[in-house]
């Protein structure tokens, strides 16, 4: 009895001293397996995936205080890319050897309570090696604490600084710990993720509330076995899983889904002390990220000696897209890029030497070298313009793309502020400008990298800035202020609020030009330090005294900050007692149109909008449309997480009739960022000043007397400041200003004496037109890789997931001309007016564009994932000869018949299943997603399948040509996945020309406009009366007569003649479109138009007849337009076979709703079109019901369909449309735009006071 009580106090007191925090002994060697797999796919059963597995054995050997050694042994590597049941992951020899070459040096890492130090590898290993070795010992990465069985905390792991939550159970029966480790790898302080491309894009945080695009998840599962020293991990998984889409996760997504696994094999005491060779720090646990730039996702080609295969390659596609596109080699333009980010500076300049002299190799090799996107490209760069051997043409173009492609790291930046100083950069007014502009926008991108932004970068853009003020060059003024608006650096305040009026400590008077610029250069600003730019604007904004231009500039900028509730109170309030008209209706306009705003952006302001527009509504409400306004419209779907914003400004002050400035400007919202897409806008300083408030004798029907008085204005020109520029225009991509262009006086006197009679022998429209004689040619290629947006995560693999998107075109315009004037000008173009001009052309105009989405692994060794491609050629070639005759205004074209089949559009596109490695880079697996045969499992669900395909075909058996259009489609989606697998699945869309079987020879296709003087015509009933029997005469006389085609040809002419001897009418137009051939008669077409305004009622009338020896067919419309717009359509034989007639009407509701009604009626139509219209009829029910439509049944009338449209609000709808079988309605329909809000008002006059 005694010896059991003694038993049970030593395993009692054993136990009491077992311990489960992690540790390794430094006596012990550990022996486990390990295993990792990563696999990229839908998710979806029947759907191909990829994937790569890592297994080994890992030997852990303690060597030193807390230090211990890592060796790997039986490295294997797979890959996985197929078919579930169908494909199994393949071994892949010769990768397993390169990573078992470099994962069998030795690895020493730091080790002490549950957490890895610093890392130490041997200098041969590389990142990608260290990253997968860090994968292994992020399972030793985990912190147990004994005093609690649930609890959080911030620690470091391979993803960065996140945040990890743990719980703890133990075994009963083995009394092991099982640990679980979630952690949070969307959020955290330090994340092992990379962003490249898409700087200038702007985050939205609202829009990422209200869903994502990227999920992440990661969990640990322990099992711990506690020893007298700490815990042992016996088995350890580990599994992380993320959702990607282009739009919401929620509407289907790719899924990443990576596992691994450690099971130790043996502890044992270690036998005798382990050596290894010399090593060098690695870093820490965290992911390390490696070549980005170098690695692009979609191709593995062997980057040794790239020099020889980027000039073969440029070479090859030189001479492949020269005067067309070869859409087979477009995409080894990647290719090209790829070379090129490898190849040394040296090397750089020698190929340079190679291909500079051939004017085609010169382009390609210029149009690539951007994409290099490093510090060689600034020394090539650099080289050229101190060597003076670019034209000005070549180093704008090549600039202005490096520049925005660079990637903005202080070393680059630093670099780049040299071309601010160079001689050759202000060799040429517009490369200078771009230069400044261009270095501006890399410091905007440095400053999305570095937080807080350094002042050092924007200080050579402040300097220009204080110089022009000093000196008072308004050019360079300009200049500077641009460059420093799309800097956009809070530090650029100070010297900003210089130029601005009413803020400046020494005030400057400033041309209203450099004041737009200075207060635009705050534009970007407003994401970095929106309190200055409120400050700033708000003030200059309530300053009545400022010029009404630069006020509503400054509104806009206010507005783009966001204001708070108490600021919109407070211009609200200023609003109302607001004397200027133009700044009220801008103001109000704006917020006006804000106040329905759907953007997430834009939901705070919305809503105080909306009350501003409350407030003001009574006294701004009913101001004319010719005062200045602020249009915005936007459109956004939660489910997508896309939208589009469209913006239009137009400025005015009130002592001009001619806008001081328009702007245009669109915005797409996409996966939580806000693209600015192109912005257009206009200065109108000296024309506005030269016209002032009106044109005298301008009655504004634009009539000849309306003409001769702008021109008489116009001749003016002379009397303009010579600063002032006549008119200015400037453009922006995605927020950065890229060029701008003033007119001088200079250059419009030099475009008016180039018109003169007496400049007319040095004239360069004299060499060009004497140049177009002798004939001439047009060779343009070039390619540009408009995106490259990428991505960067670490997994727990260690491995990099990627997701990517490029975007890349080749245009391509070719074309040969040759011109014959007659007579030939001889003193003043003006004489073209009384010449016969006749060109022979043909050529090439082409732009095949490739796009691609990468999700998945991406190293230099292996890349594994989901590809989306796309390519879309548009082609068209053409041979044609024209004719002119501007006297008797007469155009003619005749066209060679179709004689092959020529692809003029099409879209081909595919997700793939994609494996690569280094080692057999020309045997990618690219396996397509959807099976070729599908063939659903039974055990599963089967998915919808969609696979439409079609062919259709329209032939002109007259003109010997016909146009195709082709599309299949394959899909499999499910319900509760969408709108993702609306896109995911073969397409295949083609629009095409062939030639088609004529009836007779055709030699060309002839079509003829004459566009003649109106008179007052017969009506349409008189018209057809009248050519009823001249068919019969016609017909008579082609039965007569001989085979002349001279003769055949004067049928049509006569045709007319003789109609426009029987009335007292002309056509305005004469349309012809005929088949012709020497031998035969003509065939085709002939139209004429017919105008007739009555009063207040305008008349016209078209008739179009077939013309041929056998046919009568003909087509009358006949149009009227006064309160009501009609149009009577026959056709047919004598155009009385069919007929239908259709009207509309726009009205005020007891003059105040804005009501649209339209009716279509038929008496007699086609069998086609009745077959048609039923097909229609059984569509509309169930589309009107998906758009929240209710159906009446009613019978309505058998031969009519109407709708009828009324605004229920300023936001709102009614609609009612009526079929002969029911009618469908729906009451308050949502609308994108607002209707005017003059008719929330008892009348609709145009308010110009108070």
């Amino acid at each position: 009895m005694r010896g059991l009580l003694l038993c049970c106090l030593v395993a009692l007191a054993t136990s009491q001293n077992l311990r489960y925090d992690i540790f390794l002994d430094q006596k012990n060697t550990y022996e486990y397996k390990y295993e990792g797999e990563v696999n990229f796919g839908l998710g979806k059963p029947n759907l191909a995936e990829s994937g790569v597995r890592i297994t080994c054995k890992i030997s852990i050997v303690g060597i030193g205080e807390q230090l211990f050694l890592l060796q790997v042994s039986e490295m294997a590597f797979a890959e996985y890319n197929g078919f579930e049941d169908k494909n199994d992951y393949e071994f892949s020899p010769k990768v397993t050897k390169r990573l078992a070459s470099e994962l069998a040096e030795p690895f020493v890492f730091e080790y002490a309570n549950g957490h890895v130090g610093a890392i130490f590898g041997s200098p041969k290993v590389s990142t990608t090696v260290v990253n997968i070795i860090r994968g292994i010992l992020s399972f030793f990465q985990v912190t147990v604490k004994t005093t609690q069985t649930v609890y959080e905390l911030r620690e470091t792991g391979i993803h960065g600084q996140c945040q990890s939550n743990y719980a703890i159970e133990e075994n009963e029966e083995t009394k092991d710990w099982i640990v679980t480790q979630v952690v949070d790898v969307t959020n955290c302080w330090q994340r092992a993720a990379m962003y490249r491309g898409m700087a200038t894009a702007v985050w939205d945080r609202l829009s990422k509330e209200r869903g994502e695009s990227v999920i992440s998840a990661m969990k640990y599962n322990y099992t711990i076995k506690p020893t007298a020293n700490g815990g042992v991990i016996t088995r350890a998984q580990g599994f992380e899983r993320q959702h990607f889409s282009a739009f919401n996760v929620k509407g289907g997504s790719f899924k990443m889904e990576a596992t691994k696994n450690l099971v130790l094999l043996s502890m044992n005491n270690t036998a005798r002390g382990r050596t290894y060779g010399p090593i060098e720090t690695k870093g820490n646990i965290i992911y390390k990220f490696e070549d980005v730039d170098i690695n692009i996702p979609m191709m593995m080609q062997n980057l040794d000696n790239p020099v020889p295969k980027a000039i073969e390659l440029i070479k090859r596609l030189s001479e492949a897209n020269s005067g067309t596109i070869d859409s087979a080699t477009t995409e080894d333009s990647m290719k090209l890029y790829h070379l090129l980010r490898v190849t040394p500076y040296e090397e750089l300049e020698n190929m340079w030497k190679q291909l500079a002299e051939n004017p085609k190799y010169r382009r390609w090799f210029l149009d690539s070298i951007v994409e290099i996107a490093d510090v060689k490209v600034l020394n090539f760069m650099e080289t050229r313009f101190k060597a003076n051997d670019w034209t000005p043409s070549e180093a704008l173009q090549t600039i202005l793309i490096a520049f925005h492609h660079l990637d903005p790291t202080p070393e680059n930046v630093g670099m780049a502020k040299v071309f601010l100083k160079l001689p050759f950069s202000k060799s040429n007014t517009y490369l200078w400008q771009t230069v400044a502009l261009s270095y501006g926008s890399l410091v905007n991108k440095y400053c999305v990298h570095y937080l807080p932004c350094p002042v050092n970068p924007l200080q050579p853009l402040l300097e220009m800035a204080t110089e022009a003020l000093r000196s008072g060059n308004k050019e360079e003024m300009v200049i500077a202020l641009k460059a420093l608006g799309n800097a956009g650096h809070p530090k650029s305040m100070k010297t900003i609020m210089r130029f601005l009026p009413g803020m400046a400590a020494s005030p400057v008077d400033l041309p209203l030009r450099v004041q737009s610029a200075a207060v635009q250069a705050m534009r970007l600003i407003t994401t970095r330090d929106p309190h200055s730019v409120l400050e700033v604007t708000l003030t200059m904004f309530l300053h009545k005294h400022i010029p009404a231009e630069v006020r509503m500039l400054a509104f806009k900028i206010l507005i783009a900050s966001k204001p708070s509730m108490a600021l919109v109170s407070i211009v609200t309030a200023h609003l109302q007692d607001e004397t200027d008209l133009e700044v009220a209706s801008f103001a109000y306009s704006y917020l006006h149109d804000l106040a329905s705003s759907r953007t997430p952006n834009n939901h705070y302001l919305s809503i105080v909008s909306s009350l501003a527009v409350k407030i003001l509504a009574p006294r701004f409400g009913r101001l004319c449309h010719y005062y200045s306004k602020a249009k915005h419209a936007d459109w956004f779907d939660d489910r997508w997480l896309t939208g589009i914003t469209s913006e239009f400004f137009m400025l005015r002050n009130a002592s001009n009739i001619i806008p001081s400035e328009i702007v245009s400007s669109g915005k797409f919202h996409i996966i939580g960022r806000i693209i600015e897409l192109l912005e257009l806008g206009v200065r109108a300083d000296g024309i506005k000043d030269l016209i002032g408030a009106g044109i005298p004798g301008f009655k504004g029907d634009f009539s000849m007397s309306d003409l001769m008085a702008i021109f008489n204005v116009l001749q003016k020109w002379e009397s303009l400041d010579n600063d002032k520029p006549v008119l200015s225009v400037y453009s922006r991509i995605t927020g950065q200003e890229w060029f701008f262009a003033d007119m001088s006086k200079d250059i419009l006197r030099n475009i008016i004496t180039a018109f003169s009679p007496a400049a007319w022998k040095s004239s360069p429209l004299r060499a060009m037109i004497e140049s177009l004689q002798k004939g001439t040619s047009w060779d343009y290629t070039r390619a540009f890789l408009v995106l490259e947006a990428r991505y960067f995560q670490a997994t727990t693999l260690g491995l990099p997931v990627e997701i990517s998107k490029y975007y890349n075109t080749i245009t391509a315009f070719n074309i040969n001309a040759k011109v014959a004037v007659n007579p030939s000008p001889t003193e003043s173009i003006v004489q073209l007016l009384n010449s016969e001009i006749t060109m022979e052309t043909d050529g090439y105009a082409g732009c095949t564009k490739d796009f691609w989405v990468f999700y998945g692994i991406n190293t230099k060794l292996f890349q594994s994932g989901s590809e989306l491609k796309i390519k879309r050629p548009l082609a068209v070639p053409w041979k044609l000869s024209a004719k002119i005759n501007v006297p008797e205004r007469k155009f003619e074209l005749d066209f060679p018949p179709s004689k092959k089949e020529i692809e003029l559009l099409s879209i081909r596109s595919d997700l793939y299943a994609v494996s690569r490695n280094i080692e057999e880079p020309d045997s990618a697996k690219m396996t397509p997603i959807m099976s070729p045969s599908a063939d659903p499992n039974d055990d599963v669900i089967e998915p919808y399948t969609w696979h439409p395909s079609s062919k259709m075909c329209y032939e002109y058996n007259i003109y010997g040509v016909g146009f195709c259009m082709e599309y299949e489609l394959k899909r499999q989606y499910f319900h509760e996945e969408y709108p993702l697998y609306y896109f995911l699945g073969y397409s295949n869309m083609a629009f095409k020309i062939i030639p088609a079987q004529t009836t007779k020879a055709v030699e060309k296709i002839h079509f003829e406009l004459d566009v003649l003087p109106s008179k007052h015509p017969m009506s349409a009933r008189q018209l057809l009366g009248t050519m009823r029997s001249l068919s019969k005469e016609e017909t008579q006389q082609i039965n007569l007569s001989s085979d002349s085609s001279e003769r055949d040809r004067d049928f049509p002419h006569r045709h007319h003649t003789i109609l426009l001897e029987n009335s007292t009418t002309e056509a305005i137009f004469n349309f012809k479109a005929f088949a012709i051939c020497e031998t035969q008669k003509p065939e085709g077409y002939d139209a004429v138009m017919y105008y007739s305004p009555e009063a207040s009622i305008k008349n016209a009338q078209l008739i179009v007849s077939q013309v041929g020896a056998s046919t009568n067919w003909k087509m009358c419309v006949e149009t009227s337009l006064d309160a009501e717009a009609k149009a009577h359509v026959t056709w047919g034989d004598e155009s009385q076979t069919y007929d239908m007639s259709m009207e509309a009407t726009a009205a005020y509701i007891n003059g105040s709703k804005p009501e649209l009604k339209a009716k279509v009626q038929w008496s007699r139509i086609s069998e086609y079109m009745t077959e048609l219209g039923k097909r229609i009829e059984r569509y509309i029910p169930g589309v009107a019901l998906l758009y929240g439509f209710s159906e009446r049944n009613e019978r309505n009338p058998e031969q009519e369909v109407s709708a009828t449209v009324v605004a229920a609000w300023t936001d709102s709808v009614d609609v009612e449309i009526k079929l002969p079988e029911y009618t469908v309605y729906n009451k308050a329909m949502s609308f994108p735009v607002l209707w005017s809000s003059q008719w929330l008002y008892q009348n609709m006059t145009c308010s110009t006071e108070y």
